[in-house]
């Protein structure tokens, strides 16, 4: 089993290194300095939601998201995520160096709601909303609905430990079935604003 899971990731980063299908331009977005950014991440995150997209233009998934913080770590501005195992996403943040995350206003809510509860094992979802995958220069998948997208390379990767929880009560409310996400964090390399 193993041995097919590594050839299929193979095959699948192989395909990724084939641009000629690039799915639009960032020709509306303006670079920005994180440290530009006005609002919390808890509001970016945890109330307004984001799409954390993984993968390359021929082959990359994404899920809503409203777990995750923006800071400073190791000298580095960072995004760190969480992702459960059994999620489609999870395969393709496992396989890539990069990941996005992308921002988007609240008309798109049900949109998100969606892309959060569908899986894209079992259809397209993204083109099912009407959402426009787009390429950063670096190579990720972003979309062209979003206000703003920060593209972040992985530099740390675990997956939350039972035996360290200090509040027992945080995995009885948030992992009942002991399926513990794993956490990411990326160096924050580009920050796009409309």
């Amino acid at each position: 089993m193993n041995k097919l899971y590594l050839a299929l990731a193979m095959l699948a980063l192989l395909s990724c290194n084939n641009n000629q299908n690039k799915a639009t331009t960032m020709n509306d977005y303006k670079k920005t300095d994180i440290k530009d950014l006005r609002e919390s991440s808890a509001k970016l995150i945890g109330d307004d939601w984001m799409l954390i997209t993984a993968g390359c233009a021929n082959k990359f998934n994404t899920m809503t998201a409203s777990w995750g913080t923006l800071g400073h770590l190791w000298n580095k501005n960072v995004a760190i995520v969480f992702v459960r195992p059994q999620r489609y996403t999870y395969e393709f943040m496992e396989r890539g160096e990069h990941f996005t995350l992308s921002f988007f206003r609240e008309n798109y809510r049900d949109a998100l709601s969606v892309l959060g509860t569908k899986s894209g094992r079992d259809g397209d979802k993204v083109k099912e909303v009407g959402f426009t995958p787009i390429e950063t220069p670096a190579g990720s998948m972003a979309f062209g609905e979003a206000y703003m997208i920060i593209e972040c390379k992985k530099i740390y990767s675990d997956f939350f430990d039972s035996e360290l929880f200090l509040d027992p009560a945080i995995i009885e409310k948030n992992y009942p079935r002991r399926d513990f996400h794993k956490m990411y964090i990326g160096e924050v390399i580009d920050v796009w604003k409309r």
